[in-house]
Order: C-alpha cells, then structure tokens, then sequence
C-alpha cells in the first residue's frame, strides 16, 4: 500500500537571483522519504501554513533586513500545524550575534568580542587598543553574506568613519579583532544533522578580500577535519543542545586561533549547507528531518 505523501516547505525569498541556493538538491531524498517538497517565499501573505505537514527554513537570505517581519511569519507558522525546523525559539536566540556571548559562558572558545551599542569616532580609534590589534572587523549583531561588515586598519578606518556612523551610531554592532588566519588558510564549516556531523568544508576569500561566502568570490574545498576541530564543534553543538535543545541543522564556523580554534558563527537561521560539496549529504539532512519528524509525530 502507498503511503501517504507529506508536504515540506523549503522556505527561501521572493528574489534569490544573485545567490548560490542548493535546495533543490533536497527535492529527490525527500521524495524518496515520502516527503513531497514546496519552495515558498516567507514574503509570500498568501500562504495558509495548514496545508503544509513542515517547514524548514532555508533560504531566505533578505531576513536580516526585515527581522520583525520574518519572526512574524515565523510566527505565524508555529501557531499552524506545519511543524518548523529549527525551531522559532532556536532563531529567537540566533538571530542576535550575541548568542555568542552564552555560548562562551558555556565554555565555547569564541574570538575576543566587544559588544557595542553605540558608536562615535573616538570608540572607533579606541578599540584598537582595547583588542589589543592593529586591525578589527566590525558588524551588525543582526546580520548576514557579510552585510555592513567592515575591516578596518589603523591606516584606513578614518576613511570609513562617515559611513560607520551611519550605520552604527544608534544600533548594537560587535567588534573583533581580524583573524589572520582568514586569509591565510580560510574558515572552516562543519556540518551537523541532528546532532551528526555530515561533512566539513574550508572556506577562503579571494585576494585581497576577507569575505568567505560564495557570493563574495570566496573559494570551497572539501576536507577532513582535525580531531581539535571536531572536539571545539562538538563541545559548541552540546552547548546549544544545553541552552536550547538539539537543532535539525547547524553550521558551526571556526577560524584557527594559535594552537586551537575559536568558533566565529554558530549558523541556525538559515546557513548554506553546502549540499554540492558532499553528494550524500542532501540525502543525509532528508534522513535526519524524517528521523526527527517521526519522532514527534509517535
């Protein structure tokens, strides 16, 4: 007897045109898995979440422009009886960059942060000496693809003053001393599906860039992760299992730091999984979400 089809939301933007997106390389294990999949715009207001059995945000890349707007809809999902992965409360706490600072309470190695909420010119000059560097990033603590990011050096951060008050005079932003590192052998991504890591990549910006994502003519490469790496991911994946609980999905960011890693992000909202650089993991998160479905619906 045929089982009886499901329907899943792979939830992105109305426009994505301008991005690298690798859902539909989910469309055949979920089918094969009994899941029929629907690419839906979390901008579209037409939707009538009850139709649909899930939802798993994937990408809808504009969120961070509009974050009041996207929790509503996020919002109106939970309260259908469409289940959401991850969990609207998982991107209540990841959707402000300051998740970070929990997380080092748990014990996390994470790059030396400032956490800021306003900015003047004399702040600017001054977090030089407070990171102790020659050169810092700064950004939003909402933000994503590396929007209103700057690299700043002692050289050149009076040329970007204007702008960075601008942008940062009235809004909480964070400060971080440049990892080197970035540059010099790139930001590694490991991958966790319910809890299992799927697969690794390293991430490296073009010449005389920092930007790691592909959209930024940032480089991937497959590889196999050192057993620290695994060790400072897992410990950061059961810090969040600990505060929350365990996500379908996490991309867990990390940059080498002297002689172990710090993480930079930890990607719950909506990460680039990356399924074109591992041709079984497309068919691994389809297993997972499953798995996890079946947990919740028996």
């Amino acid at each position: 007897m045929t089982q009886h089809l499901k329907h899943c939301v792979i939830l992105t933007m109305d426009n994505a045109s301008g991005f690298e997106v690798y859902d539909e390389l989910l469309n055949e294990p979920l089918l094969a898995l009994n899941w029929k999949t629907h690419t839906i715009s979390w901008e579209d207001k037409q939707v009538d979440w009850n139709d649909y059995d899930a939802v798993i945000i994937r990408s809808p890349w504009n969120y961070q422009d509009y974050p009041q707007a996207f929790l509503s809809t996020l919002e109106a999902i939970e309260n259908s009886t469409a289940h959401l992965e991850n969990s609207i409360d998982i991107v209540k706490w990841n959707i402000d960059k300051i998740y970070l600072k929990s997380l080092e309470s748990q014990g996390v190695n994470i790059v030396d942060t400032l956490w800021e909420s306003d900015l003047t010119e004399q702040k600017v000059a001054d977090f030089f000496g407070q990171l102790t560097t020659q050169q810092f990033v700064i950004k939003p603590r909402i933000s994503a693809g590396a929007d209103n990011t700057f690299w700043l050096t002692q050289q050149n951060y009076t040329d970007y003053l204007p702008e960075l008050i601008n942008i940062f005079s009235h809004s909480s932003f964070m400060v971080q001393p440049f990892m080197e590192s970035v540059i010099k052998e790139g930001e590694f991504s490991l991958f966790y599906f319910n809890g299992t890591l799927s697969h690794t990549i390293l991430k490296t910006p073009k010449n005389n860039d920092f930007r790691v994502q592909e959209e930024h003519g940032g480089l991937l490469t497959t590889v196999s992760p050192e057993p620290e790496l695994v060790e400072q991911a897992e410990k950061a994946l059961h810090a969040i299992e600990t505060l929350h609980n365990m996500p379908l999905y996490a991309r867990l960011d990390f940059v080498r730091n002297n002689h172990s890693f710090s993480l930079m992000e930890a990607e719950l909202i909506e990460p680039s999984l990356y399924f074109n650089m591992d041709d079984k993991s497309a068919s691994r998160f389809a297993k997972a979400f499953d798995d996890r479905m079946k947990q919740i619906t028996h």
